[in-house]
């Protein structure tokens, strides 16, 4: 609406000064209104040039590749002002001779040069109409393919964030079947813990974004969960260092790098350690996991990779250039590292990562 409003009075306030020019030449000459309205024909016909191109000639045959029709159209268009411009100023210095103390007959070569002129200004305003047209249109156009974009970028991140639900439940489930065969007690705290992490899905799941002290409870529920049926062989820690944690995050962001590391980073005959820290402050959040690193094994055929894709597709769609992603073997290939930092928007005012 604003640019709307914007646009119409930048075009009244164009033409209120072209058809309040002759003013300035005829101030102090003593000339009637119907003389001023008379000198406003040529400001007149350079409206009509004008939107003839704007709302009709452009759209409809320049923009459609009729570039012929265009020309053909504006020539006539412009030959027959010219001349109708011609006569008319001639018939306005009929009916009010001009005074001859500053004005002088024309002869032949000043008719030509004034036919030339308004040839010429007329041609502008042909012109400046088109290309006014053409940048609106491919204004609009680049909007709508960035609406376009966007839509899609939400349905894809949309169906991301539906997927990453039973891909979650699935491996949490199996962990907790694992516990029933052996240990009825724990497996009843893991489905206690797993009820605190599926309110979080369903309640705060659904938006764009979650403040991240409920990101980090729901992190700190899974870890919990996981630590039920590990041994006690295995060194798991979790740091949590947020200056600030009504900062917003997307949901479920690290889940997946946190599921990989307890899916893989421990071994029933190795020792083993995972390590999760979060920090964050004013500028970027960053999640850093290491665990130890067991590789599979050729007959190994659990999981295919898809909560890796998920994360990397969910960090480019969301977070674009603001993210950094680091991971893979440390040198003495014992150490499996993931990495994780968000920096802040450059157009964000609310904290929002």
């Amino acid at each position: 609406m604003i640019k709307k409003r914007l646009k119409v009075f930048l075009h009244v306030a164009f033409w209120a000064f072209m058809f309040l020019s002759p003013m300035q030449y005829m101030r102090g000459t003593g000339a009637s209104m119907l003389h001023y309205l008379m000198n406003c024909m040529p400001s007149l016909l350079m409206m009509v040039v004008f939107y003839a191109n704007y709302k009709w000639l452009t759209p409809r045959y320049f923009v459609a590749g009729k570039h012929r029709y265009f020309l053909m159209i504006n020539l006539a268009m412009i030959i027959t002002f010219t001349v109708i411009l011609h006569f008319w100023m001639d018939f306005t210095n009929e009916v009010f001779p001009p005074n001859p103390a500053f004005y002088r007959i024309p002869d032949g070569l000043d008719a030509f040069l004034y036919v030339v002129r308004d040839i010429i200004n007329f041609m502008i305003f042909a012109t400046a109409a088109t290309c006014l047209k053409l940048a609106q249109q491919w204004m609009w156009a680049d909007e709508a393919i960035k609406n376009a974009e966007n839509a899609k970028a939400h349905a894809e991140l949309s169906n991301l964030r539906n997927q990453i639900n039973p891909h979650f439940l699935l491996n949490t489930l199996n962990n907790i079947y694992a516990l029933t065969a052996f240990d009825a007690p724990k497996a009843q705290e893991a489905i206690q813990e797993l009820s605190k992490m599926l309110r979080h899905i369903l309640y705060d799941y659904q938006q764009p974004t979650v403040p991240l002290k409920d990101e980090m409870e729901f992190l700190q529920n899974y870890i919990n969960l996981m630590r039920i049926r590990l041994p006690q062989s295995v060194e798991v820690t979790s740091r949590f260092d947020v200056a600030n944690s009504n900062l917003e995050i997307a949901p479920m962001l690290f889940i997946s790098l946190i599921e990989n590391a307890f899916k893989h980073g421990v071994s029933p005959i190795e020792p083993s350690f995972i390590h999760i820290t979060l920090e964050a402050d004013e500028h970027q959040i960053v999640c850093d996991i290491r665990n130890s690193n067991h590789p599979k094994t050729a007959g190994d055929h659990s999981g295919h990779g898809i909560g890796l894709q998920q994360v990397q597709r969910r960090l480019e769609l969301s977070y674009y250039d603001n993210y950094s992603w680091q991971r893979g073997v440390s040198d003495d290939g014992k150490t499996y590292y993931s990495k994780i930092v968000l920096t802040k928007t450059k157009n964000d005012n609310n904290h929002d990562y």
